[in-house]
């Protein structure tokens, strides 16, 4: 019997051995390969348990808290399929609403970075909020760009990039079809974009809404796809039917900007938030 016991305990070593063995050659391999192809769905239920302990942290401003019944962020992220083990750029996070989510939700097996125009009072802002809290912030990056000529560090070392609200002010700006390349460039094969931005209505054309903040789906798709990227698929979690797209001041009429100030606040706080789309499109694998 004792013979039997020491041969198992043998076995199993030597198991363990070429186990590690392995998993070591798969780590070093790991930094030359691909983004991993894990279905969204998929990636969206591992990531859903740790997103919600993010949504409820106390670092959050209540401001912002309060806003997730319009912005949806859990499963915003969950439909781009976000990991913790992913790393991460945020394209012009403005005063960090989504940095004080993914930030945190990445800090211990990812990398979360900000991207920002150069010389802004973003950076600034930002830069004091994550020295302000380094328990949760300490290893987010801010990078800078020129939006005229726009990179996000090194080409093809970013698993996921993401943005939100920003592309009609790109659009406005002229710059566009310049940042989605760089997104394009930054990505590895087989990386996510996720776009979310305020949707015109379907029959509007791009010069009628330019201004408004509000850009045609159709439009935002073929900036990326031009860009190189495959548009893969789109959802309605961001949307709202109650927005009619036609007000004095565009979109920021509506909360939580309310441009009209105090008139007709009531009417507008009643409508919401913008009505949006949720793009994902994905860098193929192979580029022809």
């Amino acid at each position: 019997m004792y013979k039997t016991a020491l041969a198992l305990a043998c076995l199993l070593s030597l198991s363990a051995c070429a186990k590690t063995a392995s998993t070591d050659g798969q780590a070093n391999a790991a930094a030359d390969q691909p983004a991993a192809a894990v279905p969204p769905t998929t990636a969206g239920q591992l990531a859903g348990g740790e997103l919600d302990r993010v949504l409820a942290g106390k670092w959050r401003s209540p401001e912002n808290s309060a806003r997730d019944v319009y912005r949806h962020p859990r499963e915003t992220l969950q439909f781009f399929g976000l990991r913790p083990d992913m790393t991460v750029i945020e394209i012009a996070p403005g005063g960090g609403w989504y940095s004080e989510v993914l930030a945190p939700f990445l800090k211990e097996n990812g990398r979360y970075i900000a991207a920002v125009q150069a010389s802004s009072k973003v950076e600034t802002s930002l830069k004091a909020k994550f020295d302000g809290d380094p328990a949760e912030y300490s290893k987010a990056e801010i990078i800078a760009f020129d939006p005229k000529s726009p990179t996000f560090g090194p080409a093809g070392s970013a698993d996921m990039v993401l943005t939100f609200r920003n592309v009609h002010n790109w659009v406005e700006a002229d710059t566009a079809s310049v940042m989605f390349k760089g997104f394009f460039a930054a990505l590895k094969p087989g990386g996510v974009l996720g776009v979310v931005d305020h949707r015109s209505a379907a029959d509007a054309t791009l010069a009628s809404v330019k201004e408004s903040g509000y850009l045609p789906m159709d439009y935002v798709i073929g900036l990326a796809t031009d860009a190189g990227f495959k548009f893969d698929d789109k959802s309605e979690i961001n949307a709202n039917p109650k927005d009619t797209k036609d007000y004095p001041k565009g979109v920021w009429t509506l909360p939580p900007t309310y441009q009209l100030g105090d008139q007709d606040k009531a009417k507008y706080r009643e409508i919401g938030e913008s009505d949006r789309m949720t793009l994902r499109f994905v860098k193929p694998a192979t580029t022809p």
